[in-house]
């Protein structure tokens, strides 16, 4: 199967997963706080944890299940997991300013984009 169908394949189960969990974190806990976007980020942020670090101890050369499980399935579910993983490599390196340079622009930048964008709607 091609890369794009299994980061595709993954996606759509990633997404499908974020709805059902900020469904019900919205039913159960109410939606006066973003609880379901904390839950899928952090949760997110963990899984692929696990996945990066059990894929390269066991698939070091595991591509295809790596685009699956890492870009498709944590990329639809939330793609904080991502950011971080993103974080964790620079720190791994030693680039602890870069890594702290890029977390905080990041976050600062999408706030500023999410409101640059509704702005510009508006």
């Amino acid at each position: 199967m091609s890369s794009i169908l299994w980061v595709a394949l993954g996606g759509a189960i990633g997404s499908v997963a974020r709805f059902g969990v900020t469904s019900t974190s919205n039913r159960v806990l109410g939606t006066t706080f973003p609880w379901g976007t904390l839950i899928v980020n952090v949760l997110g942020c963990f899984v692929m944890g696990l996945v990066v670090a059990s894929l390269l101890r066991k698939m070091p050369d595991g591509e295809g299940i790596r685009l699956f499980l890492a870009t498709g399935v944590l990329g639809g579910f939330t793609t904080f997991s991502a950011f971080s993983l993103d974080v964790m490599n620079l720190m791994q390196r030693g680039e602890n300013g870069w890594a702290i340079a890029y977390a905080m622009g990041s976050v600062l930048l999408s706030v500023l984009a999410v409101f640059a964008g509704f702005v510009l709607v508006r």
